[in-house]
C-alpha cells in the first residue's frame, strides 16, 4: 500500500473519532438536550441513508434495483437488519442469476 494512501486513511479515521468523540463530549456537558436538537440529531441515520441510496438509485442496473425495492418493501413491515439482509440476499442472488 503506497504510504500517502495509509496517511489518507490514518488521519481520516482520526478525524472521524475526533468529531464523534467531539459531539459527546459536548453534548455531555448538559443535563438535558434542547427537543429541536434531539429531533435534529436523530435525522442524520435517515441523511445518511439517503446520501448513500440516492446516487446508487440513479445509476443502478435491473438487479440494484430490485434489491433496493425489495428492501424498501421490507423496510415497511421489519427492523433494519432485516431490511439489509433482505436487500443483500436479493442483490447477491440477482447478480449470480443475472450476472
Amino acid at each position: 500500500m503506497d504510504s500517502n494512501i495509509a496517511w489518507i486513511i490514518f488521519f481520516g479515521a482520526l478525524a472521524t473519532y475526533a468529531s464523534r468523540a467531539g459531539g459527546h463530549l459536548v453534548l455531555s456537558r448538559f443535563e438535558r438536550v434542547h427537543p429541536r436538537i434531539e429531533a435534529g440529531l436523530d435525522a442524520v441515520p435517515a441523511a445518511v441513508l439517503t446520501t448513500l441510496f440516492a446516487p446508487a438509485m440513479l445509476s443502478a442496473g435491473p438487479v440494484d434495483l430490485l434489491a433496493m425495492v425489495v428492501a424498501g418493501i421490507v423496510m415497511l413491515r421489519t427492523n433494519l437488519m432485516t431490511m439489509f439482509l433482505a436487500g443483500a440476499a436479493v442483490l447477491v442472488a440477482g447478480r449470480y442469476l443475472v450476472g
